[in-house]
């Protein structure tokens, strides 16, 4: 039988051990096993699934004595909700952060780009920098695949400290998250192959969106953002800073204090946890997590029935659900430099 977290467990060791320097020639070999491995049992795809949900039934049946009685899919549905900070669009389908989410609290490194990949999102990251009214400013885009979403956001940070040097652990520069007098309006539209998934627009810090067990390859979704920034000078650096990522004129476009641009193709360096060997096996566990959700939430049309059907067919994908979208473990190595900010 098929041990789905085991294999999310040597993906993600995999990861974070290649780049630390363990021996690339053996690790892919592993690898070459492991594609493998998961092509013999992934197919035939809905012969595999429905032995898989079947196990996952079964293990839910012995968990059950660990609960406290049932709860209904309504209830699930606020739990899920509450816990992570999240919102739910039942018109389109997609859950979104509330502006106050506990990720407001751990500001911004790099590090937290090269921690995505092997915690399962294979997400193109886009950071623009500029300077503006004395302080340092990041704006950055997301899109891809969030382990059990598709998704993308927008952020919004600022700094006006010396960059950190911590030997051993990171040197760069740390920005906080915009305060309120910083947040901007903004926009965006996430498509996939051309298709609209979903739009969203608001004065932010950070725009986001995610769509439950939807499966997407990052090179197959556009998003097309619209900036209000505060005034031409804010606006002139911002452009300024696109066209020192990269942006070719024509790529970009303004209109009075207003910026738009569609994020297809990255212009800046990707992080190193992503590579076209890892990317593939990350994605693969990603593709068959979502071929289990739907599998497991077909034949319902409303959110807290699918809700109520993963927790007890499915009690893995159910504790995937309550870590949806940007997880706490993202944010572990603000821990190790939390000493450090000002």
């Amino acid at each position: 039988m098929f041990d789905l977290k085991l294999y999310e467990n040597i993906v993600r060791s995999f990861v974070v051990n290649s780049v630390a320097g363990i021996d690339f020639k053996f690790w892919g070999f592993v690898l070459v096993l492991c594609v493998l491995a998961a092509i013999i049992v992934i197919m035939p795809e809905t012969y595999y699934i429905s032995r898989i949900l079947g196990f996952l039934r079964t293990l839910g049946k012995t968990l059950s004595g660990m609960k406290k009685g049932e709860k209904t899919g309504y209830e699930a549905f606020e739990e899920i909700i509450d816990a992570a900070d999240l919102l739910y669009d039942a018109k389109q389908d997609i859950f979104y952060y509330k502006t106050d989410a506990w990720q407001r609290n751990m500001g911004y490194c790099r590090l937290y780009d090269e921690a995505a990949a092997p915690l399962g999102m294979i997400v193109d990251c886009e950071p623009i920098c500029f300077e503006y009214g004395g302080k340092r400013w990041l704006i950055e885009f997301w899109k891809g695949q969030y382990d059990l979403v598709t998704g993308c956001e927008i952020g919004i940070y600022t700094t006006d400290e010396p960059d950190l040097k911590i030997s051993d652990i990171f040197e760069g520069t740390f920005y906080h998250c915009a305060k309120d007098e910083d947040m901007l309006f903004m926009s965006c539209s996430l498509k996939k192959k051309g298709k609209v998934l979903f739009r969203r627009q608001g004065k932010s810090w950070w725009l986001t969106g995610f769509k439950l067990g939807e499966f997407s390859e990052p090179s197959d979704l556009t998003v097309d953002f619209i900036i209000t920034l505060k005034d031409a000078q804010m606006k002139n650096a911002f452009i300024q800073g696109l066209m020192d990522a990269g942006y070719q004129k024509g790529e970009f476009f303004a209109a009075g204090n207003r910026v738009a641009l569609t994020f297809a193709q990255t212009h800046t360096p990707q992080p190193v946890t992503r590579t076209k060997e890892t990317d593939k096996i990350i994605q693969k566990k990603n593709e068959l997590l979502c071929k289990m959700y739907k599998e497991a939430t077909k034949g319902y049309d409303n959110l807290p029935d699918k809700l109520n059907a993963i927790e007890k067919e499915a009690p893995y994908l159910y504790d995937k659900l309550l870590n949806m979208g940007i997880p706490r473990q993202l944010f572990d190595s603000y821990v190790k430099i939390k000493d450090h900010v000002k």
